[in-house]
């Protein structure tokens, strides 16, 4: 599995540079702005999730291994604790959700997406 994500990955950011590369030659300077930001924009979404999933696994590791040692030491309180556990997976769960949010607005959602639209339709022909 690691070698299928690192090869993504660098598929990716292969991509991306090679897609700078064509900006710089249609000479565009909004289109390369744009491109140069929309490239920004993924790199920063993508180590944003990854920390925020690190984060949040580290975190509900934790929440989870204070669950089965509490209905370890009172196993008549495991409902409770359960429902409690489960309440507090869900707020930290909002964590990455929200961090997911706005890694897709950094990349989805930039202003200059019509430029590079432009620059992409100036390319392909």
């Amino acid at each position: 599995m690691f070698k299928k994500l690192s090869f993504s990955t660098l598929g990716s950011a292969f991509f991306l540079l090679a897609l700078s590369t064509v900006a710089y030659a249609a000479g565009d300077e909004a289109a390369i702005a744009g491109l140069k930001y929309f490239t920004v924009s993924v790199f920063a979404a993508g180590i944003g999730i990854g920390i925020s999933s690190f984060g949040t696994g580290i975190g509900q590791g934790y929440a989870i291994r204070g669950a089965v040692e509490g209905i370890a030491r009172n196993p008549e309180a495991s409902g409770k604790v359960t429902v409690t556990m489960l309440i507090g997976l869900a707020m930290v769960e909002s964590l990455c959700i929200y961090a997911l949010v706005i890694a897709l607005i950094l990349i989805y959602a930039h202003p200059q997406s019509s430029a590079i639209a432009d620059l992409f339709a100036k390319v392909a022909h």
